[in-house]
């Protein structure tokens, strides 16, 4: 994660840049916020790399001597299919097209349901098929 770190924190001294630079160029306060909010983004998530990175073990890509066999081997839980992202996606349509039309009862009834989609989607690998 050394890697990534060192690419996010040369990103974060070009966004550092870029912002005064924008400002002084154009006076535009929007861009330069937005300029301002992703460098201040970017370098949030280069401490959370470089932080993380400090107390990791060395992967087999970050070593100088690493070889392709070394990163061999299980690499995680990736789940299997799932119809819980369809009804939350589904929900969160309904509510949305509510406040756009100004149907606040769609709201109601996409949250209620939403509610019940998002628990699925949770508690989705604790019971049935897929329980752990």
């Amino acid at each position: 994660m050394k890697a990534e770190t060192l690419i996010f924190g040369i990103t974060t001294v070009f966004f550092a840049l870029v912002a005064p630079a924008y400002w002084f160029i154009t006076y535009d306060p929007t861009g330069t916020s937005a300029l301002t909010m992703t460098t201040l983004l970017v370098g949030m998530v280069t401490l959370y790399l470089g932080f993380h990175a400090r107390k990791m073990d060395p992967r087999p890509e970050d070593l100088q001597e690493g070889e392709i066999a070394d990163g061999a081997g299980e690499l995680g839980f990736f789940p299997p299919y799932s119809w819980w992202p369809l009804w939350c996606a589904l929900t969160l349509a309904v509510m949305v097209y509510g406040v756009a039309f100004l149907a606040w009862w769609l709201v109601i009834i996409g949250g209620a349901l939403g509610s019940l989609a998002l628990c699925g989607l949770i508690f989705e690998y604790y019971r049935g098929e897929h329980a752990h």
